[in-house]
């Protein structure tokens, strides 16, 4: 079974400035509160992911490949607004660290995620990390494609 162990931050400044970045759109076909059903396109790749319910800063994930052009097709038929970000990954202290800069209805919010082996693991969190979200769902980008950031 594949484990999604993360912790979500928001992000103070803009760490990613000179960096280079991956547009990612992404849509819904679930968002239950057990699981969700992701598709997302990256460039000239796409994925399908399913997500379980968290517990903690876990949960079940498992993600697959699929043609570009069924992801386009998917995104169709997803269920509310599709997300779309910039992400960039920033190294700090042995770790990634991916940065999400929102655009659309969810601009202006910029969250930092890095995924650990183990929930329990500490980490040296980089200067430009503020508020920890990990536990707050309205930050899950799944909640986001159903109330964006800027109707807060």
């Amino acid at each position: 079974m594949a484990l999604e162990i993360e912790r979500k931050f928001l992000v103070n400044g803009q760490p990613w400035q000179g960096l280079i970045g991956q547009r990612l759109q992404q849509g819904y076909l679930n968002r239950d509160k057990a699981r969700t059903m992701r598709v997302r396109i990256a460039g000239d790749t796409a994925w399908l992911t399913i997500k379980g319910a968290s517990q903690g800063a876990v949960r079940n994930e498992f993600e697959y490949p699929i043609p570009v052009a069924d992801a386009h097709t998917l995104l169709t038929l997803c269920d509310g607004p599709l997300i779309d970000k910039t992400r960039y990954r920033i190294p700090h202290a042995n770790l990634v660290w991916e940065v999400d800069v929102f655009h659309g209805d969810n601009a202006g919010l910029v969250v930092a995620e890095v995924e650990l082996a183990d929930e329990h693991q500490a980490i040296a969190l980089p200067d430009w990390v503020g508020a920890e979200v990990t536990h707050d769902v309205r930050y899950f980008n799944s909640a986001l494609a159903q109330h964006a950031y800027k109707y807060w």
